[in-house]
């Protein structure tokens, strides 16, 4: 049968950059494993940040633009069964849009993917810098993501004191207690990791690390769940065709992640083309069109503004996040 692997965690976390080590990890050692991206928007932003993985041990898939709950979930296990064919060794799922870690479990032991896959790890991606002030929808999303984890990976965990990454797993602890669960993280300092909790530089991990993650497993953790439906929790809001400089982009990002007149903003993300002479057109990565013109990346959460250099790209910032008002965030945008 072949293994599954959950890679779970909040908006803005680190998914897609974990995923490029761990399966980087994984086809080093000798793994033909596959990737499957899901979006339950209209543009799959995040599988173009995985493109250069693809090979002869490496194949990516997607999900997008699901009209509902319903056409995700179908769309979702006809994905898993074409995939199943492939002789994957391990396949690595991203779940954006299916939060419920529950309902994931629950496709996987419908005919016939019970009889091709067994769950391998459920792994929760926290920023450790988590926002504390979170509605209760988005601590929900949390604690679902987080109560079936084998363990836990933080990230930036190297751009955080103690007490930020202590209090990021205080607050993962509420939202579980919110829900009724029963399961507690504990961390230790001092650059020592736990069995749940793992926090240090993901650009210093070793081999043992990630041997460590990838058999870390999962729990099947019970707790309550709202009446809302968790992809209610949020609205993604897409902008296609914008003109900026990178330093506008980058200006304009700040602005919409902090003003309250934007709504309740969790994340940017996307693409947009630059002249190839400005800050980020000369980077080695990146690659110059007909037009002299170059593709950026914006990646953005309120702790942490990343612009880098990408080969290819598509015209569309994506803003996500709770209560948004579209007008304010225009007027950022200059459309």
């Amino acid at each position: 049968m072949v293994k599954i692997d959950l890679i779970t965690g909040f908006l803005g976390s680190g998914k897609t950059t974990f995923i490029r080590k761990y399966a980087q990890y994984l086809m080093d050692a000798g793994n033909n494993i596959g990737i499957l991206e899901n979006d339950y928007g209209a543009v799959n932003v995040d599988m173009m940040l995985l493109q250069d993985l693809m090979g002869e041990n490496c194949e990516l898939e997607m999900i997008s633009g699901g009209c509902d709950k319903d056409c995700h979930r179908r769309r979702f296990k006809t994905k898993l069964i074409a995939m199943g064919m492939c002789g994957y060794d391990r396949v690595i799922v991203e779940p954006s849009g299916i939060f419920d870690v529950d309902e994931f479990f629950d496709i996987l032991h419908e005919e016939p993917l019970n009889r091709w896959y067994q769950i391998g790890n459920v792994i929760a991606i926290v920023d450790s810098k988590l926002e504390r002030d979170l509605s209760e929808e988005a601590d929900f999303i949390l604690a679902s993501e987080v109560a079936d984890a084998g363990c836990i990976v933080m990230s930036k965990s190297q751009d955080a004191s103690p007490e930020e990454i202590q209090g990021t797993i205080e607050h993962v602890n509420q939202a579980l207690e919110k829900v009724h669960c029963s399961r507690r993280f504990h961390c230790e300092m001092n650059g020592v990791d736990t069995a749940d909790v793992i926090h240090k530089n993901w650009d210093e991990m070793s081999k043992e690390d990630f041997d460590r993650i990838a058999s870390c497993g999962y729990v099947m953790a019970s707790y309550r769940k709202p009446e809302f439906e968790a992809e209610d929790a949020f609205t993604s809001l897409y902008f296609m065709n914008v003109k900026m400089t990178e330093k506008e982009l980058r200006e304009a990002a700040e602005k919409i992640l902090s003003d309250p007149e934007c709504g309740r903003v969790f994340r940017m993300k996307g693409f947009m083309r630059v002249d190839s002479d400005s800050e980020y057109g000369s980077g080695l990565s990146a690659r110059t069109e007909s037009n002299g013109r170059q593709w950026i990346e914006l990646n953005a959460t309120k702790n942490e503004i990343t612009i880098r250099p990408l080969h290819v790209g598509q015209e569309v910032l994506i803003v996500i996040g709770e209560e948004l008002h579209e007008e304010k965030i225009k007027s950022y945008l200059k459309i």
